[in-house]
């Protein structure tokens, strides 16, 4: 591996309908990418969008060499979208974030300093987030509890797509559903050093949010598939073969009541 690559900075950022904040967002993210005494290259994966993203983001490219992007022809969601932008990358450090410009681009340089102090994981926390209480920020303080209590790392902000990784942490994970919420999770699992920080978070300034409440059951279910991982990965026979000994026990204690009904109470089994 070169030594640019080395210390190459690898910022994935799904877009989706963004076409008012692409400009914006590129402009202050180069800003901050090139105060960084390191490569980087920024990654825009256009998830199927239906308005003038893509020629915005074709537009960024025109400006910067390091700015690239990934086309689907259809929306596939964020977690594929950040997985083929994990796959393209060749960074040694991978920042993925929003492309509806509530994370700050400023935010990058000190989840790079705590990754620079030996952290393999650093999770973005909007402590001030800037989004309505009752839909969004309620539902997901409570369901960060229950994600930190089920996975055992303890984070404020699951949610928060603005987290910095180690590449190697992320090879050998495959990404599918709602899982992206869950890396520091599998990271911590197979012995990543973890850790948050606080982030700015603004309010939407232009386009529509992508999150509804449909997504919160993608997670529920999400989050069951990562307890079985957790819990289960290397001895499923725990699961399988104790659900399969209460069918047996289920269907012995059904026979014998069927016997003792045809023997003692005369009840025909047919």
């Amino acid at each position: 591996m070169s030594q640019a690559v080395e210390k190459m900075v690898s910022v994935i950022i799904p877009v989706f309908n963004e076409e008012g904040n692409i400009a914006l967002l590129h402009q202050r993210l180069l800003s901050v990418l090139k105060k960084l005494n390191q490569s980087y290259e920024i990654i825009f994966i256009d998830d199927g969008s239906t308005d003038g993203t893509l020629n915005q983001l074709r537009q960024a490219c025109k400006e910067d060499p390091s700015t690239k992007v990934i086309s689907f022809l259809r929306n596939y969601g964020q977690t594929a979208a950040l997985s083929a932008g994990i796959d393209f990358s060749k960074g040694r450090i991978i920042v993925p974030m929003d492309g509806d410009l509530q994370n700050d681009p400023e935010d990058v340089g000190p989840l790079l300093k705590k990754i620079d102090e030996g952290y393999d994981v650093v999770s973005g926390w909007r402590k001030a987030r800037k989004d309505p209480f009752l839909t969004r920020r309620l539902p997901s303080v409570i369901a960060n509890k229950i994600v930190s209590f089920i996975g055992r790392v303890p984070l404020h902000d699951y949610g928060c797509t603005l987290k910095a990784y180690k590449r190697d942490i992320l090879r050998n994970i495959r990404l599918y559903g709602e899982m992206h919420r869950f890396i520091p999770i599998y990271a911590k699992w197979v012995g990543a050093r973890v850790t948050e920080i606080e982030v700015h978070h603004h309010p939407r300034g232009s386009g529509l949010s992508k999150y509804g409440m449909l997504r919160i059951f993608k997670v529920i279910l999400d989050l069951m598939v990562v307890k079985f991982l957790l819990s289960y990965s290397q001895k499923p026979i725990y699961v399988f073969g104790g659900m399969g000994l209460l069918m047996i026990l289920g269907g012995f204690l059904s026979g014998t009541y069927a016997i003792y009904l045809k023997l003692f109470e005369g009840v025909p089994l047919s």
